[in-house]
């Protein structure tokens, strides 16, 4: 077998960005440094939504030139589903033919149908469609729900062992962030992408991944491409059956440009010489097409649209928040603003230092679901200062905030129940909710003799839950964070002046 040096540089850049990305997900113990986050940003729709005009040319560009190489380099869940293939020996060279693949007929109606409703959705400001469709973000969801908390228990059984060796340097952690709905869509994603990949290969990527087929419409005239050379194929079928993508045809002797994503496998298995990666801007007829022009022009028009769709999501962004409204994070601007450029990837979910982020089931409407949101039931808050979930997200759904900026923005209200207060209940003393006040928007006002209520100045609230979480009144606290629909400037509490005193003036009688 020849070696194959395209495959080889291939398969050690998909390495370099899928291990560091999925380490990154995974991290519980937030070692691993901040930076990683921007493996995130060059994935194309956190780029779309962000407005990342220079990082969406760089990969269009990349496209042009190259095909979709994108698909296995870059694109993390496309890398998943070489890896489940390469582990289950599909496309092999194998006699059995249950290791080989075969060339399939293109869905071109289904692709682009589930694409052209994509773009409209989002050019709407509804990320939905986009949400179940799109491979970063089902990744995400996988590798939080599903990876994480394997790695986790795997860090408890290994602390289990090592204190039987009376040896103390791992500890216990417990997984608080994973739903059950939010590890069964991560099941399920993980399920079908993994059964297509394991009996159809990069099936997903071509007929359901909007992001594989807007760049497939690009592919289709790539400067260089996997090229058949009829003079020298002889209709072997060894390409064929290496072809993960399903798009060469062995028999016509063609390649569906718009499916190949440059992974490169089928340049080493043929023996004759006849199939080639090489430079090849000229029109050929090797895809059967009714209409080149038709194809170009709507890629051009959903290229041109895309561009439009951040600015068009921002406007707008008044919302009637719902009776019960999700508390959105620091930086997210408004509810409507965060739904609209969402698309709960879970990665401030897990590198929430306080872990107050969880995502969210259908208790917040079918347009919030998985998306993120924050809770301060179990005894922890939005950290005064922590503007990590801001500088992560890729998809500008929360935008980047300054320690200052964060600690004066406010996501909530803190709304005081007396009736719920054992200060009203039991005729005891508490305060706790005052006392973890850093904004000191939670005063103690006289109440009976010596009791004392808290009341909430809303003007210095940012609602980060700090009241709320050290709230011992259970179920339901006596003081809980309201959400706002769109994110304010709170006031910071006046310091006192202390006048300076001319120690030469002062006299003390003696």
């Amino acid at each position: 077998m020849k070696f194959n040096i395209l495959k080889t540089v291939r398969l050690v850049l998909a390495l370099l960005i899928f291990i560091p990305l999925l380490l990154f997900f995974c991290d519980f113990t937030n070692i691993l440094p901040r930076s990683l986050h921007g493996l995130a940003h060059i994935q194309v729709v956190p780029a779309i939504l962000s407005g990342s005009a220079g990082i969406l040319t760089g990969l269009f560009l990349l496209t042009f030139l190259f095909g979709r190489v994108y698909c296995s380099v870059i694109c993390p869940l496309g890398i998943l589903q070489d890896i489940i293939t390469w582990f289950t020996g599909r496309g092999k060279k194998k006699n059995r033919k249950r290791h080989r693949f075969s060339y399939a007929k293109p869905q071109t109606v289904l692709r682009y149908s589930l694409l052209t409703v994509c773009i409209l959705f989002l050019i709407f400001g509804i990320t939905v469609p986009v949400l179940y469709l799109d491979p970063y973000s089902n990744f995400g969801r996988i590798a939080v729900n599903l990876f994480r908390p394997i790695v986790m228990e795997g860090n408890n059984l290994i602390n289990w062992i090592a204190l039987k060796f009376n040896n103390y340097d791992f500890y216990h952690v417990t997984v608080y962030t994973v739903t059950g709905l939010s590890l069964s869509i991560a099941v399920i994603a993980l399920l079908v992408t993994g059964i297509t990949a394991l009996f159809r290969g990069r099936l997903f990527c071509n007929t359901i991944c909007p992001v594989g087929s807007l760049l497939g419409i690009i592919s289709r005239f790539s400067v260089f491409r996997v090229v058949l050379d009829q003079s020298k194929c002889t209709g072997c079928g060894l390409c064929e059956s290496a072809c993960k993508s399903q798009c060469i045809n062995s028999k016509e002797k063609t390649t569906d440009h718009s499916r190949c994503v440059a992974c490169f496998n089928c340049l080493d298995r043929c023996k004759a010489n006849g199939i080639k990666y090489q430079f090849a801007y000229k029109q050929t007829d090797e895809i059967p097409c009714h209409s080149r022009r038709s194809f170009l022009l709507t890629g051009a028009g959903a290229v041109a649209t895309l561009s439009f769709i951040p600015a068009w999501a921002r406007k707008g962004e008044t919302a009637d928040p719902a009776k019960l409204t999700p508390v959105t994070p620091p930086g997210s601007k408004s509810l409507a603003h965060f739904k609209k450029h969402c698309t709960a990837c879970h990665l401030c979910i897990t590198h929430c230092p306080q872990q107050i982020l969880k995502p969210a089931g259908f208790n917040f409407g079918w347009d919030y679901a998985f998306k993120p949101h924050l809770t301060f039931y179990e005894s922890a808050f939005c950290n005064y200062e922590c503007t990590v979930c801001s500088e992560i997200c890729p998809n500008g759904a929360i935008e980047r905030l300054t320690a200052e900026e964060k600690s004066v923005t406010q996501i909530g209200i803190a709304r005081f129940d007396m009736e719920r207060c054992v200060v009203y209940t039991d005729h005891t003393s508490c305060g706790a909710c005052s006392e973890h006040c850093p904004t000191r928007a939670v005063k103690m006002d006289p109440y009976e003799g010596a009791l004392t209520l808290p009341h909430v100045y809303d003007e210095l609230c940012i609602g980060c839950g700090g009241c709320e979480s050290i709230c011992p009144v259970r179920p339901v606290k006596a003081i809980n964070v309201q959400a706002v629909d769109v994110h304010q400037t709170a006031k910071k509490e006046k310091e006192e002046q202390i006048e300076e005193v001319d120690q030469d003036s002062l006299d003390f009688g003696f």
